[in-house]
């Protein structure tokens, strides 16, 4: 049955052609409780406000708080659209700024895998939205798992994030570690909860030189987000911080992040390889 499956996938491959327009991120971090999602969310958030069309895909099966976050029920969850072969269009919900985002769903039990027969139908699916986006987010889970490490290795881009705690740091660094054993892909580091500009320089430049040195890698600094009370209270009302207030330091400084981001990453001239890395690393199992 994985043998056929296996088949069916590398049949797919050969389909593609790679005329796809959105540019993927997957954002990552050693462990959890660093404000991932929530970055997550207000990223997206921001390059939406800067004119681009963002999907963001909560990826952490079973899990899922995006929804939370925004202070919204979603009808349906990526489970559902495996489950019950829903299509994607009907998954995709509305976000401040015009946000287009599917939840990953919360209190399930199932646990989610992509060697099975969703696969295909999966693939399909995020095939059929590809050139409405500019970007694609996927919100990964805390950590890395068989499934994840294969969105993240398909992905164009990946932002690692972390915060200045020693224990955030060294999973962190354990997370590039593992993504770069696999495949030399482009990172970029984000240090969430700085108590001033000079921790914030501080952990960056640490954490970048321990890359360069040890890893003979490079993670390109993208910033830090100051620790802001403003950012626990949107959360206790379910409102994006940079929604809530939007002169904030934590908005501020994500809003600069989001500027350098976009004259780091310009939106890709040729069509991206993700679906079919993705697929590649599905066949693989």
């Amino acid at each position: 049955m994985e043998q056929d499956q296996a088949a069916k996938l590398r049949s797919r491959i050969k389909s593609l052609h790679g005329n796809y327009e959105a540019k993927t991120i997957a954002i990552v971090s050693g462990k959890g409780g660093v404000g991932k999602s929530n970055f997550a969310l207000n990223f997206s958030i921001s390059l939406q406000d800067k004119g681009k069309k963002v999907l963001l895909i909560d990826l952490d099966i079973g899990m899922g708080n995006i929804d939370i976050l925004l202070g919204q029920t979603s009808t349906y969850s990526i489970i559902q659209m495996l489950e019950k072969k829903i299509q994607i269009y009907d998954i995709i919900e509305s976000g401040p700024k015009g946000l287009s985002y599917i939840t990953g769903g919360s209190a399930h039990n199932e646990i989610f895998t992509v060697n099975n027969d969703n696969s295909n139908y999966f693939i399909e699916q995020l095939e059929l939205v590809f050139n409405q986006f500019d970007f694609i987010i996927f919100d990964m889970g805390a950590g890395v798992t068989k499934e994840s490490i294969q969105f993240i290795l398909a992905a164009d881009e990946c932002i690692v994030l972390t915060t200045p705690e020693p224990t955030s740091l060294t999973d962190g660094y354990a997370m590039v570690k593992h993504i770069l054993s696999y495949k030399n892909m482009s990172l970029h580091l984000v240090v969430n909860r700085v108590l001033n500009e000079k921790q914030g320089k501080q952990v960056v430049d640490r954490f970048s030189v321990a890359v360069s040195k040890f890893l003979n890698a490079q993670i390109v600094p993208l910033g830090y987000i100051p620790d802001d009370s403003s950012v626990s209270k949107a959360v206790i009302k379910q409102i994006p911080f940079t929604t809530f207030n939007s002169k904030s330091n934590a908005s501020v400084a994500l809003m600069e992040m989001t500027n350098q981001f976009l004259g780091i990453v310009p939106r890709k001239e040729k069509g991206s390889n993700f679906l079919k890395n993705l697929l590649k690393y599905f066949a693989e199992g």
